[in-house]
């Protein structure tokens, strides 16, 4: 047991240099040549001839369009503004944990595994004493939001607070500079913030590990229940088009929240013609039914239309961080396939390497994780995040 939990340890720090082991940091807009106008208090947005005019009616407190393959961001609001993220921690949560347990691991939840779960969490219906594989676990986690199968997973991975600052380290690692850990799960809890930058370095992150993205895409799976397995279905209503909202066209993920400090959250990754951008949304305050959805959608509308035709107002650029030993970094592309992801063909996302905002090549993280995994061998409840 001792064995495989530093095996466990080993091969988590190898995969978390392979999915995160960059750091994502904002460049002002004047670093690479775009300027930005002000059409509203903390908004910037492109202001070449001809682009389309950012979406009416934005509500949010923050907000940020960008693209995941370039890194790009198109425009913004209030980026760097410290917010309760909800559920949408649960994105750095995957990037840091995912990668040390295979989804065959099996677990026998104990009473400690699901002690401290938050009074009004959403969960998926953990039981104690019941086995789950990990892979059960995930799909509760990122389809259900179940703050249950949060604690189960931060229990294996060396308990709560363990895993605390093990997110806090990753973000640090990442760049994501505005983000407090307290609850891994993204319960509300004091001090607990993150940002429309920060969330969206993360799900940049995420996406290029091909069972992060698998995960984040999975509109519905079963999960043992009491009584056999039961049907669960993604609460991000944009994957699911679900509750009056319609699937949006290309969606590939990643993660909805809602606390009643942090109101709706959602980060939403969609794909068309050859482009994947990424949209934060955070807080709404228009208090319009799907508000979050609705304010997500049109930003990624309005992405699509603008998306390399307009200057980008800011960059999140990767830079090589330090060496854990795993051996040479190969500057090739890093592949992570929508067939992995359940939506279709492939598709290719490329982080830069560079330092100080100069970009020179591509840091592949697919071979990285395949010898990782060779070492191996092989919306909510008030109070509570959803």
């Amino acid at each position: 047991m001792a064995i495989d939990a530093r095996v466990s340890r080993k091969a988590g720090a190898v995969a978390l240099i392979a999915a995160a082991g960059v750091s994502l940091t904002s460049i002002p807009a004047a670093a690479n040549g775009a300027t930005a106008r002000q059409p509203a208090a903390g908004v910037q947005a492109p202001t070449d001839p001809g682009t389309a005019r950012l979406p009416s009616g934005l509500s949010a407190l923050s907000w940020m369009v960008a693209d995941a393959d370039t890194g790009n961001v198109l425009a913004a609001k209030s980026p760097h503004r410290k917010l309760a993220p909800a559920s949408t921690l649960k994105t750095l949560f995957a990037v840091t944990v995912l990668p040390k347990f295979s989804a065959g691991t099996v677990r026998r939840v104990s009473s400690a595994d699901l002690a401290g779960v938050g009074a009004g969490s959403s969960v998926v219906g953990v039981r104690q004493g019941r086995r789950y594989t990990v892979g059960d676990l995930w799909r509760g986690v990122f389809l259900r939001s179940g703050n249950d199968a949060v604690h189960v997973l931060a229990a294996m991975n060396g308990g709560w607070r363990t895993t605390a600052e093990e997110m806090q380290e990753t973000a640090r690692k990442l760049g994501a500079r505005d983000t407090t850990v307290k609850s891994p799960d993204g319960y509300d809890a004091p001090g607990q913030v993150s940002s429309a930058h920060d969330l969206t370095v993360f799900a940049r992150a995420g996406l290029a590990n091909e069972d992060f993205a698998r995960y984040c895409a999975t509109t519905r799976a079963t999960f043992p229940g009491a009584g056999g397995a039961t049907q669960i279905e993604n609460t991000n209503r944009l994957l699911a088009g679900s509750h009056g909202m319609p699937r949006y066209p290309g969606i590939i993920g990643v993660k909805n929240g809602y606390t009643s400090k942090a109101g709706n959250t959602l980060i939403a990754a969609a794909r068309r013609n050859g482009r994947t951008l990424l949209v934060t949304v955070l807080n709404p305050q228009s208090q319009a039914y799907n508000g979050v959805y609705k304010e997500a959608a049109a930003l990624l509308d309005w992405g699509f239309r603008t998306a390399g035709t307009a200057q980008p107002v800011g960059t999140l650029h990767a830079v090589r961080a330090t060496d854990d030993g795993a051996g040479p970094m190969r500057p090739v592309a890093a592949e992570v396939t929508e067939a992995a992801a359940r939506v279709g063909s492939p598709w290719r996302t490329t982080l830069v390497l560079g330092a100080g905002g100069a970009g020179v090549a591509a840091l592949g993280l697919g071979p990285l994780l395949a010898r990782w995994r060779q070492a191996r061998g092989r919306g909510g409840r008030r109070g509570g995040a959803a």
